[in-house]
């Protein structure tokens, strides 16, 4: 069985930076992708950034240029750089894991993103 925790959410002001972590246990991580999820109050989990086994990343148009997603696999952890934050940022995040190849995915229980005007 597939855990993820994330951690390094929290309270900034606008403008500030936080940096995410999400720790996989199990042998799977190196060759899977990764992403992060958002959802803010009374909306729908959106995508945020994801980034493949060798990888290679790409971004929602809102967080281009200020958010850069990382992996480690020797720690078996993925990161989430968040700069210049913004208070439409404030949401929970989740961390993904899933294949490419066959239809399999596990979810964190996700971290508290909030940004103060």
């Amino acid at each position: 069985q597939v855990q993820l925790v994330e951690s390094g959410g929290g309270l900034v002001q606008a403008g500030g930076s936080l940096r995410l972590s999400c720790a996989a246990s199990g042998s799977i991580f190196s060759g899977n992708a990764m992403a992060w999820y958002r959802q803010a109050p009374e909306k729908q989990r959106e995508l945020v950034a994801a980034i493949t086994s060798v990888g290679t990343t790409n971004y929602a148009d809102s967080v281009k240029g200020r958010f850069t997603i990382s992996r480690d696999n020797a720690k078996n952890t993925v990161y989430l750089q968040m700069n210049s934050l913004k208070p439409e940022d404030t949401a929970v995040y989740y961390c993904k894991l899933y294949s490419l190849s066959y239809p399999y995915s596990y979810w964190g229980k996700g971290t508290q993103v909030t940004v103060s005007s």
